[in-house]
């Protein structure tokens, strides 16, 4: 039985389920060569262009940026940064419109151009044969390059994982659906530059085989390859039957290797990589002229386009200018601008929104170009959409259960695998928006996903913290264990050990000895100490409720006052007597002292009569009567006082 790759060389090939055959309508656009779009005066970049994670902005409002010039940053490998399509200045980093169906915001950076487009080329690779795949897969993901097909998947995290594992390579030149001629063009314009990319990619991953298949519907573009491909290539060129959506990637690598990508998974997964013939010629210009992806083909078709062509535009560039320039008149009634095919594309919120790295395609239909479903009827389970399907889903039930919210019986009937196409939406009668539904449906899922996984992985912080917690406890633990094991092995072999038993004997006998005599020698002391406190605490009581006697204060301020009255008397009766001695005879003074003695020992006996009485302090009277004896002035004073008194 022959291989796979032997068949392949014969020229078979295979079918997958479904499919459908709407109108083309590629002659709109695909009689013209490629032409440069212009440089507006403003590009808007949003950071998010690709499947992955968005870099780290390094610029800042008010730098000046060169052509070519990295804006973003990052070092995992589903980040692909962005880069300045024009020099000029930049004037805003804010959320912005993106080419998304929601029609909601994104963070982009916002670029004034100065019309010079002046360059910052990296580093060029001419001598690529020589170069290892690393450095040259390193240099892809520098330069920006993300599929150009539509899926926007980072081609360098693409070619690592197909590293080793794959045998064929696939480029993707079928480009089936409907208005769409990017592709078309590119291949029959640039077809040497295409090619030397497929180069550069068999260089990389070294397959056995490499396969460009391409729809029997673009004979220019077939000519132009075949005249650029050699027999050391290695290279077939493969033309398929046309047949909606042939450009599928599971359902290109089912017609031509016979084999079936299984559900949730990449086509490496069974040996084949794909990539997109815009991705080869990107890969091309980034490895040999050092220029990253700032500018992509796109298809400018449609009746409301007076100028209808495929343009180099770059991107950043406002949809809005493409219109202005290339003479959209709008229709009167229903006037709209898709992105995309007429099966695969959605309508546009407003013109003011920027191309993208996936965006392949600006179609303006008048409204007899192309009808608007305007009124959704109810099922009648005619099965064309099952019949129609490319992946063998059954889009009845899924648009039950999207419509539901039934999410988990979305994911049982494989809603992942859908490509969205549109072909069931195509062929259905009750003109049902299903790939609306399923788009709502698995933008929920993707969101109750991202929830989940959160949740996880702050489960899984909490669990590594406890169990860093209980290692750092053990690990103490054990360090002490282990540290006075150590001292009592060192105390051992150094004899310590009895010494350290004999102090704890020692300890012990004084706390018992203590015990023992403590009570009798120590009750005694607190006891008296306690009766004595016990004292002094009933007499402050005491004294602090008895009433105080002043009496004896009382007394003392009466004495000296009677003294200073009888001082006052004494030296007045004096100045009397002298007078009276000066006039008198000696002898009646004699007499008169004599009397005044008589009269002062009276007043003494009853001064000291009364002092007993009145007084308890009778030493201090006998002390005053002892000074009145002792001294005559002082007994006459007395005399004086006593018959003042009398």
């Amino acid at each position: 039985m022959l291989s796979i790759i032997e068949q392949i060389k014969q020229g078979k090939l295979w079918d997958f389920h479904g499919g459908i055959h709407p109108a083309e309508n590629k002659e709109l656009s695909s009689k013209q060569p490629i032409k440069a779009a212009g440089i507006p005066h403003e590009l808007v970049l949003p950071l998010k262009q690709h499947i992955g994670s968005r870099g780290d902005i390094i610029v800042n409002i008010g730098d000046h940026v060169l052509k070519g010039q990295p804006l973003t940053q990052g070092d995992i490998a589903m980040c692909v940064p962005i880069h300045a399509p024009s020099s000029g200045t930049i004037t805003a980093i804010e959320q912005r419109t993106t080419a998304h169906p929601s029609g909601l915001t994104d963070l982009a950076i916002v670029i004034s151009t100065d019309n010079q487009d002046n360059w910052c080329r990296g580093k060029q690779y001419p001598d690529y044969q020589d170069r290892d795949p690393a450095e040259l897969i390193e240099a892809i993901r520098l330069a920006g390059i993300a599929g150009l097909g539509g899926a926007g998947f980072p081609t360098a995290r693409k070619l690592q994982g197909g590293l080793g594992n794959v045998d064929i390579l696939i480029i993707n030149a079928a480009e089936c659906e409907p208005y769409i001629t990017a592709d078309d063009r590119l291949m029959q314009d640039y077809a040497d530059e295409v090619i030397e990319g497929i180069r550069i990619l068999r260089h990389i991953i070294a397959p056995k085989l490499t396969i460009i298949g391409i729809e029997d519907n673009k004979p220019d573009a077939i000519k132009a390859l075949e005249a650029c491909v050699s027999d050391d290539d290695n290279i077939i060129i493969r033309v398929i039957p046309t047949k909606y959506p042939s450009g599928s990637s599971k359902q290109l690598v089912k017609i031509l290797t016979g084999r079936e990508v299984p559900s949730q998974a990449r086509s490496t997964s069974i040996g084949v990589i794909m990539q997109n013939v815009g991705t080869a010629f990107a890969i091309k210009r980034a490895i040999v002229n050092g220029e990253p992806l700032i500018e992509r083909v796109v298809t400018l078709t449609g009746e409301a386009f007076k100028q209808r062509g495929n343009v180099f535009a770059l991107l950043g560039t406002p949809i809005a200018y493409l219109l202005e320039k290339f003479g959209y008149q709008a229709d009167k009634k229903y006037p709209r601008v898709i992105i995309g095919g007429s099966l695969m594309g959605f309508t546009l919120p407003h013109a003011n929104v920027p191309i993208t790295k996936i965006t392949n395609c600006i179609l303006t239909p008048k409204r007899k170009e192309l009808p608007l479903h305007t009124y959704e009827m109810a099922c009648i389970r005619c099965s064309a959409c099952a019949d129609a399907c490319p992946a063998s889903l059954l889009p009845q039930q899924l648009q039950w259960y999207a419509k539901d919210k039934n999410y988990d019986k979305c994911e049982e009937y494989n809603l992942s695998d859908c490509i969205e196409c549109g072909a069931c939406a195509y062929v259905c009668p009750s003109e049902i928006p299903l790939v609306q539904y399923y788009r709502q449906a698995k933008a929920e899922i993707w969101e109750r996903k991202q929830d989940e996984m959160s949740a996880e992985r702050a489960r899984q912080r909490f669990e590594a913290k406890q169990q860093r917690m209980e290692r750092d406890k053990a690990e103490r633990e054990n360090r002490f264990a282990k540290a006075a094991t150590d001292r009592r092995q060192q105390m051992a072999t150094t004899g310590g050990d009895d010494a350290v038993a004999a102090a704890i004997a020692r300890v012990k006998a004084k706390q018992a000895a203590a015990t023992d005599t403590a009570p009798a020698a120590v009750k005694p002391a607190v006891a008296a100490a306690i009766a004595k406190a016990k004292a002094r605490q009933a007499a402050s009581v005491s004294e602090a409720n008895a009433v105080p006697d002043n009496s004896e204060m009382a007394a003392l301020r009466k004495q000296r006052k009677l003294q200073a009255r009888e001082q006052k008397a004494a030296k007045h009766a004096e100045l009397m007597q002298q007078q009276t001695d000066a006039d008198q005879p000696a002898e009646q003074v004699t007499d008169k002292k004599d009397a005044v003695a008589a009269a002062v020992a009276r007043a003494k006996a009853r001064k000291a009569a009364q002092q007993a009485q009145s007084t308890p302090d009778a030493q201090s009277t006998a002390e005053v009567n002892t000074d009145v004896e002792s001294d005559p002035k002082k007994a006459a004073v007395a005399a004086a006082v006593a018959r003042a008194k009398a």
